[in-house]
C-alpha cells in the first residue's frame, strides 16, 4: 500500500485555505487508495495559544468542520489529519480540548486518537488548553496495522508520567499484534541539532515494533518559532525517505517490511528526550583545556542560515511587509543583518542600509559600510546624528540645568538613531531589522528603544562568537559580501571616545561561555568558577544578566534556532533578588 506524507505549509487559523487545499486534493484523487498523512493540527495550525479559546476562533473551525462533512464523498481518499475536538458547555464555553487525530474518509471525520503527552516546558504550554487522551490506537487500513501518535508521545521524559510508547508496546504484545507502521504527526519546532536527535528517537521506535516509523512535520514560521518540515521515514537505522527542509513537500512510501534488527531495550530505557535536553549547556573543552562553546561547522552555520532566511521571509509576508531596513554601523552584527537579508531577498522586496554617524563614529565605519553595500548592490543612505544631538544636549542643560554626560549621553545617540529608523521605516512601510545579539542581550549591552529597537531579531539567539562563525561562512559560500575589516576590527558601540566592548566585558569566547551555562539553567556561578573560569568575570556577567531582565521583557521577538533561547520560552521575573 501506498502512504502519501503531506508536509503542508499553512497559516495559523486559515481556514478557507485549509479547506481549498483539501478539497482540490480531493477531486485529484478520486478511487484513491492511498493513505494521506499530515502534520499535527494541521486543520488549525500550531501553536495556538489563547487562539484556541476565542469564541470567533472557535465558530470559524467548526464551520470548516461542517463544509469538511459536507464535502465527503464515496469516492474520496482517506486521511489522516491532525486537528482540535472541542467539548462544549450549554454556553458555548470549551470544557475539554483534544489534541486529535480525525479519519477523514466518505464516513465523515472520526476522531482515532488523543495525543497523550502534553508539552508544558520552554515554548510549550499544552497542558493549559488541552486534555490529555488515555488510550492507545491501533488504526487498521487495507488490511494493515499502525500504531498512532502525535509529535510529543514519541518523547518519554521525567516530566511526564506516562510512556505512550512503551504503552503501545505492552498493548500489541498483549494482544500479539504486529504492526505494520508506527505514524507520527507532528507540529516539532526546529533548534540546531534537533533532526538528529529525532532521527536517533524514530530509528529506536522503529527497532522497537519491527516495522517503519512515518513522521509527518509541519512547514512554517510562526512569530520567533520555526517548523522545519523534514519529514521522514525510518526503517530500522536506515532512513529511506526525506522531505525538504523549510518547504512544503509531499512523500509518496510504499510500505515496506522491516529491514533493520530488533532491539527492545534501547527505545524503552534510553531517554533521548526534549525535556532533560533543556538542560544541557552546550560547552565543550577546547584543545587548550579551556571550557568554550564549541565551534559551529558549515554544517550547523548553513542550517542556521537557512532557518533565519525563512524566519525573517515568513514574519514579513504575514505582517504584510515587503520592504527592510537595517541600521547600518560599521560592525559585524548589523554588517551579518545585512548580508542575510540580502541574501534572503525575493522578486517585489526592497532592502536598505542607514548609516547614521555620531560624534565617535570612526571614518573606518563608513568606509566599510559604503564597500559592502556597493558590494552587494544595497542602497546605503547616510543621517548624521550630530547636529540632532548638539542641539539636544544643549536643550537638555537649558531645561534640567543638569549636564547630559556618561551613559545619559551615550543612550541618547542610540535612541536618535533608533528615531530616525522608525521615522523611515513609517515612511516607506518597511521592516525593521533588529541588530542585537545573544550575548549583548543577555548582559544588557543595548539601549532600550535605542539599538534593541526592530520588528524581529535574526541575531538574538547567536552568540557574537557565533556571529563572526557565520560571518565568515557566508564570506566562503558566498564571496567575501562582508568585508573582513568589519569582521576583523574590535566590536564597538562607538557611543564615546576610543570605545571598544572588552572595556565593559569579557571577550567574547570566555563570555559566550559564561552565558551558555548560566542560560542552559545548569550551571551556577558556583559551577562555572570550578570549570577554571575566572571568579570577577563570572560574577561580573551574572550580576549584568540579572540585572537586563527589564530590557529582555521589551524586545522584540527572536527567531529561535537553540534550545534555549529568549523569547516565548524564557520566563523570568522581573523584579526579584539579583
Amino acid at each position: 500500500m501506498q502512504i502519501n506524507i503531506r508536509q503542508t505549509h499553512h497559516t495559523i487559523g486559515d481556514f478557507d485555505n485549509i479547506f481549498t487545499y483539501l478539497k482540490n486534493l480531493i477531486e485529484k484523487n478520486e478511487d484513491s487508495k492511498d493513505l494521506f498523512v499530515f502534520p499535527e493540527l494541521f486543520l488549525t495550525g500550531y501553536p495556538l495559544q489563547d487562539l484556541c479559546l476565542q469564541r470567533s476562533f472557535i465558530e470559524r473551525y467548526e464551520e470548516l468542520l461542517d463544509k469538511l462533512d459536507a464535502l465527503r464523498n464515496p469516492k474520496m481518499p482517506t486521511m489522516l489529519l491532525g486537528g482540535l475536538e472541542y467539548k462544549m458547555d450549554q454556553d458555548g464555553i470549551p470544557l475539554k480540548i483534544r489534541n486529535v487525530i480525525y479519519e477523514y474518509s466518505s464516513k465523515g471525520l472520526t476522531p482515532l486518537y488523543t495525543k497523550k503527552l502534553l508539552p508544558n516546558y520552554d515554548i510549550f504550554d499544552e497542558q493549559k488548553y488541552f486534555s490529555a487522551g488515555s488510550e492507545n490506537s491501533i488504526y487498521n487500513f487495507q488490511g494493515k496495522s499502525f500504531g498512532l501518535l502525535i509529535c510529543e508521545d514519541m518523547w518519554m521524559s521525567s516530566m511526564h508520567t506516562t510512556d505512550p510508547v512503551k504503552e503501545l508496546f505492552e498493548e500489541v504484545q498483549e494482544k500479539n499484534i504486529q504492526l505494520d507502521g508506527v505514524i507520527n504527526l507532528s507540529a516539532s519546532p526546529f533548534y540546531l541539532g534537533k533532526d538528529k536527535t529525532r532521527l536517533i528517537r524514530a530509528s529506536e521506535i522503529s527497532q522497537l515494533f519491527a516495522c517503519p516509523f512515518i513522521y509527518t512535520n509541519r512547514v512554517g514560521g510562526e512569530d520567533e518559532i520555526l517548523f522545519d518540515g523534514s519529514s521522514f521515514v525510518v526503517n530500522g537505522a536506515q532512513i529511506t525517505h526525506r522531505a525538504k527542509f523549510y518547504q512544503e513537500d509531499v512523500l509518496s512510501y510504499q510500505l515496506e517490511t522491516f529491514s533493520g534488527e530488533v532491539d527492545q531495550k534501547k527505545a524503552l530505557n534510553d531517554k533521548v528526550n526534549s525535556w532533560e535536553s533543556l538542560f544541557k549547556a552546550n560547552i565543550t573543552k577546547n584543545k587548550e583545556g579551556n571550557f568554550r562553546l564549541p565551534e559551529l561547522t558549515d554544517e550547523d552555520c548553513e542550517e542556521i542560515l537557512q532557518s533565519l532566511r525563512f524566519g525573517i521571509q515568513e514574519y514579513a509576508r504575514k505582517s504584510g511587509f515587503k520592504n527592510f531596513d537595517v541600521a547600518l554601523s560599521g560592525g559585524i552584527d548589523s554588517a551579518l543583518v545585512l548580508a542575510i537579508m540580502k541574501l534572503s531577498l525575493e522578486e517585489g522586496q526592497n532592502l536598505e542600509a542607514i548609516f547614521m554617524p555620531g560624534f565617535f563614529s570612526a571614518t573606518m565605519s563608513y568606509d566599510l559600510s559604503f564597500e559592502m553595500c556597493k558590494k552587494i548592490g544595497v542602497k546605503l543612505s547616510t543621517f548624521p546624528i550630530k547636529f540632532a544631538h548638539s542641539s539636544l544636549r544643549n536643550q537638555y542643560n537649558d531645561v534640567f540645568k543638569d549636564p547630559m554626560e556618561g551613559l545619559c549621553d551615550e543612550n541618547i545617540q542610540s535612541r536618535l538613531r533608533g528615531a530616525i529608523l522608525y521615522a523611515r521605516s513609517n515612511q516607506r512601510n518597511s521592516m525593521v531589522l533588529n541588530t542585537s545579539n545573544k550575548s549583548e542581550l543577555s548582559v544588557g549591552y543595548s539601549t532600550l528603544y535605542g539599538d534593541s529597537v526592530g520588528a524581529i531579531s535574526p541575531l538574538g539567539d547567536l552568540y557574537k562568537t557565533e556571529v563572526f562563525a557565520l560571518s565568515r561562512y557566508i564570506n566562503k559560500k558566498y564571496g567575501e559580501i562582508i568585508p573582513n575589516g568589519i569582521i576583523d576590527r574590535p566590536p564597538s558601540a562607538e557611543l564615546r571616545e576610543d570605545q571598544e566592548d572588552s572595556q565593559s566585558l569579557p571577550e567574547y569566547p570566555i563570555l559566550d561561555t559564561i552565558l551558555e551555562g548560566i542560560l542552559s539553567y545548569r550551571l551556577s556561578p558556583k559551577d562555572l568558577i570550578e570549570m577554571g573560569l575566572n571568579n570577577e568575570e563570572v560574577s561580573k556577567v551574572f550580576k549584568l544578566y540579572s540585572r537586563s531582565e527589564y530590557k529582555r521583557k521589551q524586545f522584540c521577538p527572536i527567531i529561535k534556532i537553540k534550545a534555549k533561547s529568549f523569547g516565548t520560552g524564557y520566563r523570568i521575573p522581573i523584579c526579584k533578588i539579583n
